[in-house]
């Protein structure tokens, strides 16, 4: 598969699976279109124009041609120096790794990471929380999380992938919506009545129960294992961590229970003063779900090697 074509189709595959629905996201494809064709030419020498077929800033062939041969991928969580030395070292023992495959955005990918996060206002909107609401306080997240950014020297670990001309890619909300409509779904179907339920029903994939072999496994942070799970929100997309002053509005929507990958010290006490059941899913064993869903939608176009680090664990359905 060339690494174009790769990347076409996870892009395709994080559309199919938006929680939002398909034709939400092609939509917005257009409205950006229409924007970028109002801009000046000056604005458009700068303009990312992945954005006109990609609607997920976090998910970019971050270096190496579209034409490269992908057979052999190395796939982590969190690729950084280190992994993509790896790379380097495996080939020079002979494994021939094509690309280096991370799930959290590097490069200009990382710095743009904030432009998805409005996806977890159309989320709340669609569980009950009024627009006005979701928006407003995502739009204070959003600064907080650029400010944060900023800083960042964000090109460090691409420039090692350049300098070794390793291709290098990341695939990060396109996979976290496979893991949040995938559960989702699951939810819906299974109906758990308390919390205890949610904990089983979770362990009964093979992400988990690794996850759980190295006390890592799902666990309530909020609530009791007998507390009635009610309505339930599954939080695992939208680049990373939303306003910490949600809970109450996602309560007063009629939510229950919050099913998330982590949650900071701040917005831990938050939830827990709006009386918001939480359990924790587990960060890196949602991610290797999410992955290992994107993945196995990619196999059906071809089949692939991959070779595991970086707290991954390839588990094909």
């Amino acid at each position: 598969m060339k690494l174009k074509d790769l990347y076409r189709e996870v892009v395709r595959i994080g559309i199919e699976n938006d929680p939002r629905g398909k034709e939400y996201v092609l939509r917005l494809l257009e409205e950006k279109k229409k924007k970028y064709q109002e801009l000046s030419e000056k604005e458009k020498k700068y303009f990312d124009r992945e954005q006109l077929n990609n609607p997920y800033s976090d998910t970019r062939i971050l270096w190496g041609k579209g034409e490269v041969d992908v057979r052999k991928i190395l796939v982590g969580i969190d690729i950084e120096g280190s992994e993509i030395l790896l790379a380097d070292r495996l080939n020079h023992k002979g494994e021939k790794i094509d690309l280096v495959l991370a799930h959290h955005p590097e490069g200009g990918a990382l710095a743009n990471l904030t432009k998805v996060m409005g996806i977890q206002a159309d989320l709340l909107y669609a569980v009950g929380v009024p627009p006005s609401v979701a928006e407003s306080l995502l739009a204070e997240r959003i600064k907080e999380v650029e400010r944060r950014l900023l800083p960042v020297n964000h090109m460090r670990n691409v420039d090692i992938a350049k300098a070794l001309d390793i291709p290098f890619m990341c695939a990060h909300t396109v996979a976290d919506n496979c893991v949040t409509k995938f559960l989702t779904q699951v939810f819906q179907k299974k109906n758990p009545q308390r919390l205890q339920d949610i904990l089983d029903i979770l362990l009964e994939f093979p992400e988990y129960q690794f996850a759980a072999e190295y006390n890592s496994g799902p666990r309530i942070l909020i609530g009791d294992k007998n507390n009635k799970a009610g309505k339930i929100y599954v939080d695992m997309t939208g680049g990373t961590e939303g306003s910490k002053d949600i809970f109450d509005k996602m309560i007063n929507a009629g939510v229950s229970t919050l099913v998330c990958m982590h949650l900071s010290e701040e917005h831990y006490k938050k939830a827990q003063s709006a009386h918001i059941n939480v359990i924790i899913a587990g960060h890196i064993a949602s991610d290797s779900l999410g992955l290992n869903l994107l993945l196995d939608e990619v196999e059906k176009k071809e089949k692939l090697e991959f070779v595991e680090c970086s707290g991954f664990r390839r588990f094909p359905r």
